[in-house]
């Protein structure tokens, strides 16, 4: 992998998480715009990296790791982050889209390490029109429920 194809992958995954976190940030949430960056980059850096030492490694007939246990570890891992977010609190529990959001980073910054920039494009776009789209259609129809993310 060329440096010029690591800087793309990690470029575009920090990209990716910046957009996915923005309705967070605008919206007051912790989880918001450095979070989201920050969990894509390092899903891609680690996607990266399995790749990589999987090419090495067979480069040489030394083996023949699967990288995709290092993802299957890397979403457990996010899964756990995002559980963290979440609390209940009166009966209700709050912040289970921006956990949704964090998993999502990390599912493209996946996608973008792995070099499938369409599949993360999509992902991104599909993501941010459901954050946005929702809570303009929340405004306008009434009796909708309260969003998850707020007291």
């Amino acid at each position: 992998m060329t440096l010029e194809d690591i800087v793309f992958r990690l470029g575009i995954a920090s990209a990716a998480g910046l957009l996915l976190g923005l309705d967070r940030e605008l919206r007051g949430i912790a989880a918001g715009i450095r979070t989201h960056a920050l969990v894509a980059l390092s899903s891609a850096l680690i996607t990266v990296s399995a790749m990589m030492i999987h090419d090495d490694l067979a480069a040489r007939s030394m083996s023949n790791a699967d990288p995709l246990r290092v993802i299957q570890g890397l979403a457990q891992a996010v899964g756990f982050i995002a559980a963290g977010a979440i609390f209940v609190s009166g009966g209700n529990v709050h912040n289970l889209t921006s956990a949704a959001n964090i998993w999502l980073a990390a599912a493209v910054g996946i996608a973008a390490g792995a070099g499938q920039t369409t599949l993360l494009i999509v992902g991104v776009a599909f993501g941010a029109l459901i954050v946005t789209l929702v809570r303009i259609l929340e405004r306008f129809v009434s009796g909708w429920a309260r969003s998850d993310d707020e007291s």
